[in-house]
């Protein structure tokens, strides 16, 4: 390198040479500017050499997804084995929510339009009118099938004969002989499993007693849901830190409308399928017409797995009563029926906002069945409806300044995603005044 000299020798300057400075003075090198500012070229320490027994990386990804994954399968195992142990618990709870669903905004609209009538007044009128239409409804079930078991006795017994008949002179080609030993066999195992019939009656009786109890647990929790909702869900929103409470409060307030909507459309797309259904079936002659209709109406609460059963009751006891002509024109009507619901009451009554895709109903309804049995299956897609629409309000960035005051939960609108921005009336939870 070249050296730079900033005066004559001699003059007291330091002379610079290379890249350090000579003091003569001092009488030592000093340090320059240059060897003590990190440069950019400066090239980076090497890196440690990997050991031989490093885990490869595509490996180590493995590893840390699989156990994220068996600890959310253990989390999902855990809540649906306390479900299933607290489920005499649980589903009346959840049965006492959709019902109140359903009663709380008419004990609302009842006590706000008449000022002088208390909120327990109209919430005590509303549980009485319920109980009364239920229990009109199965009483009127009951005596249509009571009065029409005698007509459905005697086609079951004349189907028997032609059974017979057909035995005898049919492909099979059996004797009188050996159809008294097929007879005789039949009769063996139903003797045989007379204990086992036993055991079963006295289970039908515990379940009584079971249902029963259920029962009175779900009218107590429905009272209280309808008349102290909103304390109920205060007190709830303070486990949620206050940073995202309001938050919490606008997902909430909107899957209790999805909730509402819910179960008034289905309310009225169950009604019209029994009615229609109940009509058809009066028309090609199948007894029982009216009870068939009632099972038509509570398997439209079970979407898909509820019509197929219905459907193939009814047209076992068509099959019984009038042959296979009547029972085919029966699989007809239902599918007409059903063909109704699923093109035009369902998206008039449910609309986009609350609705699932097929899977989303058919896996929730089997989980259901497997944890709680039919009330299980029942209760399934409800919740799955309140799930999906209080996480969507959750995650939507444009409910995060929504102010929870403007989401009235007694309205099915709430369940719209541009409905905080409508003016709407600040309507208060149940129970709330």
């Amino acid at each position: 390198m070249t050296a730079q000299r900033g005066s004559e020798p001699g003059a007291g300057a330091p002379e610079v040479v290379g890249t350090r400075t000579t003091d003569p003075a001092a009488g030592r090198a000093a340090p320059d500017a240059a060897t003590t500012a990190p440069t950019r070229d400066t090239a980076p320490p090497p890196r440690a050499a990997r050991p031989r027994w490093a885990i490869p990386h595509g490996l180590d990804v493995a590893a840390g997804l699989a156990w994220r994954v068996v600890l959310i399968a253990a989390a999902v195992a855990t809540l649906i084995y306390v479900a299933g142990t607290l489920s005499v618990v649980l589903v009346p709870v959840v049965l006492a929510l959709i019902l109140a669903s359903l009663l709380a905004p008419e004990a609302h609209l009842m006590s706000s339009r008449v000022r002088w009538l208390p909120h327990a007044v109209a919430t005590a009128v509303v549980i009485i009118a319920g109980l009364a239409v239920v229990g009109g409804v199965f009483t009127g079930v009951v005596y249509a099938f009571i009065s029409g078991l005698p007509d459905l006795t005697s086609a079951f017994t004349s189907s028997l004969s032609e059974i017979q008949n057909w035995v005898r002179t049919g492909p099979l080609g059996l004797n009188n002989q050996q159809f008294a030993q097929l007879g005789d066999q039949i009769l063996a195992g139903i003797q045989q499993s007379q204990a086992t019939i036993a055991a079963s009656a006295l289970g039908a009786v515990g379940t009584v007693g079971e249902l029963f109890t259920e029962g009175l647990l779900a009218l107590f929790t429905l009272i209280f849901l309808i008349h102290d909702g909103g304390a109920i869900w205060r007190f709830l929103l303070r486990g949620v830190p206050r940073t995202v409470r309001d938050r919490a409060d606008v997902a909430g307030r909107r899957a209790f409308a999805s909730l509402v909507g819910y179960t008034r459309a289905i309310v009225v797309v169950a009604f019209i399928d029994a009615v229609t259904a109940g009509l058809g079936l009066w028309l090609i002659g199948v007894p029982l017409a009216v009870p068939l209709a009632a099972l038509i109406f509570f398997g439209a609460f079970i979407p898909t797995l509820g019509a197929v059963i219905s459907g193939a009751v009814a047209a076992l006891v068509a099959l019984v009563s009038g042959g296979i002509t009547d029972a085919l024109l029966v699989v007809l009507l239902l599918l007409a029926v059903q063909n109704l619901e699923g093109y035009i009451l369902q998206p008039l009554f449910l609309g986009k906002s609350i609705k699932l895709h097929p899977l989303a109903v058919v896996l929730p309804i089997a989980c259901g069945l497997v944890v709680a049995g039919i009330p299980g299956a029942l209760l399934a897609v409800p919740l799955v409806t309140v799930i999906d629409n209080g996480v969507r309000s959750l995650t939507r960035p444009s409910d995060a300044d929504v102010d929870p005051a403007t989401v009235n939960p007694l309205d099915p609108r709430s369940a719209r995603p541009e409905f905080g921005a409508d003016p709407v009336v600040n309507v208060a939870p149940p129970g709330e005044h």
